[in-house]
């Protein structure tokens, strides 16, 4: 117990740390953006008809006239006791907008990782299996295809396909065009989220489905699966036993880590569908420079990938137990 509380501070330590390195590297990197908040967010000739005074009130609502720094420490204080602003282009708190668009984003993410996930530990484990055969080679030749294939790509491919020609799922959005809130049902949802995220599962697929191919190569050449073959077990028993098992802890390594790769993709799959979810949010954020909103979204999807690869970690001594006698005896 007192190990795990330990681990659990430390991980905690190393959490804090992270969100405060990557806020302040977004914050930089949005402070050196060549984009004037006023003409992105007003327009040249909206600001040519306004007076000295009305430009100066601008400037001060976007912070033009604050030092960087001040700027940065003022935000940083406030996200430190809960409150991260309100939005400069929605006028609202910046929580609300993130939890409005994270609902739309978060099991359309969920279902793709997991889609994706149980997909390429299959495809790999077959891969692996069936070694320098066909289904090798043709699982291989797809995984190297996908993974050199842009996610926007795909996306518009997808779109084109499925959407355009054959007309059997909706061209974008994540509810019917100009239909009512109330006359919204789950089936629509679901049929406007197919297509995003397929597109997030099929690019997530090849790393994973590569990864594993490996290691179950690396388990059938060990050892102790020749002791294995020796003795007389089936090849079932030693895919169960040996293959599947030994493989766990990569896939699960693998599994996490792509977190951040779902995120990513999805910033671009809700730009080309225009699926109003948090991806979608974070582009507007960028290009309208609003600062608050951005920093949020950053520290929030930081957190959501820390946590996915500290569920990990605990997951490792649940399916290994050697890892957690070793956690035990340190």
């Amino acid at each position: 117990m007192r190990h795990r509380l330990q681990f659990a501070g430390k991980k905690l330590l190393r959490m804090i740390l992270l969100l405060l390195g990557v806020s302040l590297a977004a914050f930089l990197l949005m402070n050196a953006s060549p984009l004037d908040p006023l003409q992105t967010n007003i327009g040249q000739a909206a600001l040519g008809s306004m007076s000295q005074e009305q430009i100066e009130v601008l400037e001060a609502y976007w912070g033009k006239n604050t030092p960087p720094a001040e700027r940065y420490l003022q935000w940083l204080g406030s996200a430190l006791r809960g409150d991260f602003g309100d939005s400069l282009l929605y006028r609202r708190p910046v929580l609300q907008i993130i939890g409005e668009r994270l609902g739309g984003s978060l099991w359309l993410m969920v279902s793709a990782w997991i889609l994706s996930g149980v997909l390429g530990f299959l495809l790999g484990a077959a891969a692996g299996w069936t070694r320098g055969k066909w289904p090798d080679r043709l699982i291989r030749g797809y995984c190297l295809l996908i993974s050199s294939t842009p996610v926007f790509w795909l996306a518009i491919l997808l779109l084109l396909v499925f959407a355009v020609w054959l007309g059997i799922l909706p061209i974008g959005l994540s509810v019917p065009i100009g239909a009512d809130a109330a006359s919204v049902t789950l089936a629509d949802r679901l049929a406007h989220a197919i297509l995003p995220a397929l597109t997030l599962s099929v690019t997530g697929v090849a790393n994973i489905a590569l990864h594993t191919r490996e290691k179950m190569i690396d388990v059938l050449e060990s050892d102790y699966v020749l002791f294995a073959r020796a003795r007389g077990e089936s090849k079932s028993s030693i895919l169960l036993r040996h293959g599947l098992r030994n493989m766990a802890l990569p896939a699960i390594t693998l599994q996490f880590g792509s977190i951040s790769e779902i995120i990513g993709g999805s910033v671009i799959a809700e730009q080309v569908f225009s699926y109003p979810g948090l991806g979608q949010a974070a582009v507007s954020a960028g290009l309208g420079s609003d600062m608050p909103l951005l920093l949020g979204i950053t520290v929030v999807t930081a957190a959501l990938v820390f946590g996915g690869n500290f569920i990990a970690d605990l997951l490792y001594g649940v399916i290994d137990p050697r890892i957690r006698r070793r956690a035990a005896h340190k």
